[in-house]
């Protein structure tokens, strides 16, 4: 089974409860997207209504890959800078794949893509993305060419007593 990838897709209501879905399960699965479980679709949704509307202000790109169902299996968020002196390199960011879909390498198919979307942008000569500490995302990350480039150390608190580092990787495209 193979995930079938689109870059800026329609968003419509199917997309986005997908998404809210997709973001909902890997949470809950304790991937490191920002929230904590548990968590509920209600709790996600205005984080997903302003990546979404940064999405129609040509602020962001999304990556969508959906499974042989049709159903929203892996995302990710490529985020340009507005800072002028940092347009160069893009941000990626809520990289999820579908708990269900995990160990079948459908992680680096999603980076595989969004490099490539990346390249096709014009311009960009690196992603940088940040994780978090303590899960093994940086050795996975390593094993798809990206670089610990930084660590801030216990920045975030995902529970009490439960600091993790926040890890900045990078990905030269050149």
């Amino acid at each position: 089974m193979a995930l079938t990838f689109v870059l800026d897709p329609v968003i419509d209501d199917d997309l986005r409860e997908g998404v809210l879905a997709l973001w909902a399960d890997v949470s809950n699965a304790g991937g490191a997207v920002g929230f904590v479980p548990p968590v509920t679709p209600g709790e996600i949704a205005p984080s997903l209504a302003e990546s979404l509307a940064e999405v129609e202000a040509g602020r962001r790109r999304l990556l969508v890959g959906r499974d042989e169902d049709g159903r929203v299996a892996a995302t990710a968020f490529l985020t340009y800078n507005s800072h002028r002196l940092m347009t160069h390199w893009i941000w990626l960011y809520t990289v999820m794949v579908h708990p269900r879909h995990q160990g079948a390498g459908y992680g680096r198919t999603l980076l595989a893509e969004a490099e490539r979307a990346a390249r096709g942008l014009g311009g960009v000569e690196a992603i940088r993305l940040t994780c978090r500490g303590g899960l093994g995302l940086e050795r996975f990350y390593a094993s798809c060419g990206y670089k610990e480039v930084g660590r801030v150390p216990n920045a975030i608190r995902v529970a009490p007593d439960d600091d993790r580092d926040d890890v900045f990787m990078l990905l030269p495209l050149s």
